[in-house]
């Protein structure tokens, strides 16, 4: 009886762990579709980008998908715990090893990810310049998305402010002047002076070190949350067994 209430115990202090970790992951993917989600929208936008894009976007689903399923394990994990249910927790056990297999699989995809993502990007330089010339300063949609994903990221461009020369608005000021996010906030007239000396990186290093620090960041949660799932899947064995005894 000891040890059966002992079990239950660890029991919900890993489902509990779990759950939060399925908050977390779910939280994650919220922020990575509500933040990156500009910029990826303008990349979609450009004409010949490559369909495997759409996978960074994809990401942030996978995310959510996994942190709902985790708060649902969790959840499934201690009712079986409590109730004594041998069904709760064979279905418990399996969905947790599923679950396991997939992250595993799922880390490895990320790790190889983060040098696929700078392939695609790097790819797309000709055909995002080409776009931010003929439409940037000419299409306002274009040119207020670019600016708010300037803004937000803190980038200038696509590699550097180069990629506005020869744009509708470089031509239409007059002064071939620069959007403002490509100066520092203090200058007040973003000319081709000002626009070198303040060195802002352009969008594509920005959106690359979004990649690799979220991709880091998953890798970790999901070691810490592997090891949580090992010994949850120990213990509701054994559980599973002693309640056999039971019966």
């Amino acid at each position: 009886m000891c040890c059966s209430s002992f079990l239950k115990i660890v029991m919900f202090i890993f489902n509990g762990s779990i759950f939060l970790a399925g908050v977390c992951i779910l939280a994650l993917g919220v922020w990575v579709k509500v933040d990156s989600g500009s910029l990826l929208g303008l990349l979609q936008t450009v004409d010949g980008a490559p369909a495997g894009l759409s996978q960074l976007a994809n990401v942030a689903y996978l995310l959510i998908a996994v942190g709902a399923v985790l708060l649902f394990i969790g959840f499934l994990g201690c009712c079986g715990a409590v109730r004594e249910s041998r069904c709760m927790l064979l279905t418990f056990f399996s969905i947790m090893l599923i679950i396991f297999l997939v992250e595993v699989a799922g880390a490895v995809v990320l790790l190889v990810f983060k040098d696929v993502a700078e392939q695609i990007l790097d790819h797309l330089e000709d055909e995002v310049q080409t776009s931010i010339k003929d439409e940037y300063g000419g299409n306002n949609s274009f040119t207020s998305l670019w600016d708010a994903t300037m803004k937000e990221f803190k980038c200038c461009g696509y590699k550097s402010y180069r990629d506005f020369n020869g744009s509708v608005f470089y031509n239409d000021s007059g002064r071939h002047l620069y959007p403002v996010a490509c100066c520092n906030q203090t200058v007040l007239v973003c000319n081709t002076d000002e626009a070198h000396g303040s060195m802002i990186d352009g969008c594509f290093t920005k959106l690359l070190q979004l990649i690799e620090e979220n991709a880091v960041v998953i890798a970790a949660v999901a070691l810490g949350i592997a090891a949580l799932e090992i010994a949850a899947m120990v213990v509701s064995m054994v559980l599973y067994k002693n309640i056999g005894h039971k019966a």
